[in-house]
């Protein structure tokens, strides 16, 4: 990837986090984490990626994302100084789930060890 798209990407993670943050309304949306953006090299779709607190309301809090895209694109194009604001796809980051398995597999072979 090219400085200019790790750059963008870089601010429309931070502003769609304040976005979410501060200017949605929905209760579901409330308690999402942005792990990051992957721009297209012609800047014309963003694909955003989302951790949720609870995993119980994660098909609920991807569908409210899905919903509130609309009104997210709006709010960054006040924000962000770009021509044309990428359409915006979330995505629920398995990355950090699977950390955790990795992490308890771990364990559980430094406790077998250690017996």
């Amino acid at each position: 990837m090219s400085i200019k798209i790790d750059r963008i990407a870089s601010m429309l993670e931070k502003e769609i986090s304040y976005i979410l943050m501060m200017e949605v309304k929905d209760a579901d949306i409330k308690f999402v984490t942005v792990t990051g953006v992957k721009l297209t090299t012609d800047l014309s779709y963003a694909k955003v990626y989302v951790t949720v607190l609870d995993d119980c309301k994660k098909d609920a809090t991807m569908r409210a994302l899905k919903d509130a895209s609309g009104f997210i694109r709006h709010e960054l194009y006040d924000r962000v100084d770009i021509r044309h604001i990428p359409e915006l796809e979330f995505v629920y980051d398995e990355s950090i789930e699977y950390g955790k398995k990795i992490e308890t597999i771990i364990e559980e072979i430094h406790g077998e060890q250690s017996e």
